[in-house]
């Protein structure tokens, strides 16, 4: 994808995902999300971060006291007490913008968007479409770039492959299935891990199974 269809797919993601905002029940707006500790509506005041500026993000990761993940979770719950007819409004805002926060290409508010669309819909027993062409591209741009997800120390021994499109990455134990579902995989969330085959795709699940069990210790 060049770059300027990377801006119009964030543009139509946007505005899609801006539409789904716009359908929500109230329960569904505080229902958990995919994401550790945030609800439906603290994904949603994420996303309308996505033009914080040098100076607001600098005070954000001192207060974060230096961590990417604190900051990026704080940020998120502080923005979450907004009305929830807020959230829509401004992620439709940004359509047709090309900002975005410091240091980061145009592919991170892609990844960005197709991800944190799933960790709303698939919760909510939602369907929400991830375009082909454009997950392909957000995969080969996380499995090349260590941080944050750090995905091809934490997928290492598997051979990923997708379905749907020519996409592959890795050796070792095959995990198949849709770009979409990998791209969820690779970027930390298991959530579709029954769309995925392969031999490797079995461990994975074993591995989600034993850390959902109530009686497995965990230190």
């Amino acid at each position: 994808m060049d770059v300027d269809e990377v801006w119009r797919t964030i543009d139509a993601e946007r505005d899609g995902l801006a539409g789904l905002l716009e359908e929500l029940s109230p329960a569904e707006w505080e229902a958990p999300s995919l994401c550790t500790a945030w609800r439906v509506r603290h994904v949603a005041a994420h996303l309308t971060l996505a033009h914080m500026g040098a100076g607001p993000a600098l005070v954000e990761a001192v207060r974060a006291r230096g961590s990417f993940d604190r900051m990026i979770r704080d940020t998120a719950l502080r923005a979450g007490g907004l009305p929830v007819e807020e959230y829509p409004r401004r992620i439709r805002a940004m359509v047709g913008s090309r900002r975005r926060a410091p240091f980061i290409s145009p592919m991170e508010p892609l990844t960005d968007v197709l991800v944190h669309g799933q960790d709303v819909a698939l919760p909510l027993g939602r369907t929400r479409p991830m375009p082909t062409a454009a997950a392909a591209a957000a995969a080969t741009r996380v499995w090349e770039t260590g941080f944050p997800f750090n995905a091809r120390r934490r997928l290492r021994g598997y051979r990923l492959t997708a379905t749907d499109t020519d996409w592959s990455a890795g050796e070792g134990a095959a995990v198949e299935g849709p770009i979409a579902a990998l791209l969820l995989l690779l970027t930390g969330r298991d959530a579709a891990l029954d769309q995925l085959a392969g031999t490797g795709a079995q461990q994975l699940a074993a591995a989600r199974g034993r850390r959902d069990d109530p009686t497995r210790r965990t230190s």
